[in-house]
């Protein structure tokens, strides 16, 4: 059986972590087992669905890299089919017209609940109706019997028929509902496993019976726990639940997300850090746990680093430079972005903080830091940095071991240990009292833009 797996997102908003770790899911099944990985988009509610939510779902998959190998397709383009089926479940007996007002079903519904009963439709057009006006079409569902799911999740979940309703599958203006339109699209599109999250355990029964009225195979289902807040709470905008790509905006690599993600409900051992590679060979929806997972954005930020820290440079750098992007840099007018990741990765978590403690690299800064400025630009440090900027003028290699000497002799030379010299020149070429080592940053810096800014230094020292 060659499996495919889907991801069906509604674009009534954007992609969330939640979304994400199901498509993640779904695209690591179909991965690990030379499937196919489907993109639909579920945008039958035409209120709430927006192309701006379609536009935000394409690229938060984009940006995680997850590929779909067919779609999208969309569910406002498949009317036809739908009322196609409709109208077959109708002809076999399998559905009926129900012409119950919405006064009629609000008040059966208040009066099951005051008889502290499941509220449900009583079947009242179940066997034909002369009336005429306002319709919907209902789903005939078995009244004897058992459904029974082999979830790969939670196990065998069984329920009786007679615990289900006959469900609207079709509004009075005709347009289908998400149980039939789901149901439609998984069958004709062959999906084998249905990997989605727990909150659709209720609808799975009545998907089922459907599937079985139109002679379909059943799909595998897997139901996957939801995300909770460190709180306990389920998870929303301010635990950060926000949208995928506000995790790009906020500097993390998306393999790092993915990580963290898939780490979220399953586990291979004590192992923390998984590649790509990794996560479709050893990943088992078998192995996903029962029970909700929280979510930890500490722990998530820790994960960012290691991946900082370990990944290609020349991959970060391709991710940071959207970053110095948004902040008005071009990177070319500056060092090589790989190098500067070799030089910040260390020290930055993520990229924003990356971006932000680079900007010296390739702008001039207006402004000192106050704090180290009052430190280390004292009186006669003028005169240190003088020396230095003499050594470095006559300095025809650049490069960070040479300069690396040149401030070890300087401060040698002029009897001072190395931070007395060190520190006054970090912050004469940063415009801060933090960066890398003070020979990587020179030799980032370049020995023109080194020399015009101590020269600035000793000049605004000269005139305080």
């Amino acid at each position: 059986m060659s499996i495919r797996t889907r991801f069906a997102p509604s674009p009534t908003g954007y992609l969330h972590v939640g979304g994400a770790r199901t498509a993640l899911f779904s695209w690591l099944y179909a991965r690990k087992h030379g499937g196919k990985f489907i993109l639909r988009i579920e945008d039958t509610d035409l209120e709430r669905s927006s192309q701006e939510s379609v536009n935000a779902i394409l690229e938060g998959m984009t940006w995680l890299g997850l590929e779909y190998d067919e779609g999208p397709f969309y569910q406002t383009h498949r009317f036809d089919r739908y009322k196609e089926v409709i109208q077959q479940l109708l002809d076999q007996g399998d559905a009926y017209y129900c012409y119950c007002s919405r006064e009629e079903l609000d008040a059966l519904r208040e009066q099951q609940m005051a008889d502290k009963e499941k509220p449900r439709y009583n079947g009242k057009c179940r066997h034909g109706s002369a009336q005429t006006g306002e319709r919907v079409v209902r789903f005939k569902n078995p009244e004897q019997g058992e459904v029974v799911i082999d979830d790969l999740v939670k196990g065998r979940i069984v329920v009786a028929n007679k615990e289900l309703d006959d469900l609207i599958i079709a509004r009075s203006d005709g347009t289908p509902t998400y149980n039939l339109t789901v149901v439609v699209d998984d069958m004709d599109m062959g999906v084998t496993h249905v990997i989605r999250g727990d909150d659709h355990v209720n609808n799975t029964p009545r998907q089922i019976n459907i599937l079985k009225a139109l002679g379909a195979q059943l799909p595998v289902y897997a139901h996957v726990p939801m995300i909770l807040g460190s709180d306990g709470a389920r998870l929303s905008k301010r635990h950060g639940a926000v949208s995928v790509m506000q995790y790009r905006n906020d500097g993390y690599l998306p393999e790092a997300l993915l990580n963290y993600l898939v780490r979220l409900g399953w586990s291979h051992g004590d192992q923390e850090l998984f590649s790509i590679d990794e996560m479709i060979q050893l990943f088992e929806l078998e192995k996903v746990n029962v029970s909700a997972s929280t979510f930890n954005t500490e722990k998530l930020l820790w994960l960012n680093h290691q991946y900082i820290m370990s990944s290609d440079p020349a991959h970060v750098a391709h991710h940071l430079s959207w970053h110095l992007g948004e902040r008005g840099i071009d990177p070319t007018t500056g060092p090589s972005l790989t190098d500067v990741v070799k030089a910040q990765r260390e020290r930055c978590k993520n990229l924003v903080d990356m971006a932000e403690d680079s900007l010296y690299f390739y702008r001039e800064f207006e402004t000192y830091d106050e704090k180290a400025v009052k430190k280390n630009f004292k009186a006669g440090v003028d005169d240190i940095l003088q020396h230095v900027w003499d050594r470095f003028d006559a300095m025809i290699e650049w490069e960070a071991e040479a300069l690396h000497q040149v401030v070890l002799d300087s401060a040698e030379h002029l009897q001072l240990n190395l931070g007395k010299v060190a520190q006054p020149l970090r912050v004469a070429v940063c415009g801060c009292g933090v960066s890398p080592a003070i020979d990587v940053t020179l030799a980032l810096l370049g020995k023109q833009k080194t020399l015009d800014r101590i020269a600035r230094a000793i000049a605004l020292i000269k005139n305080s």
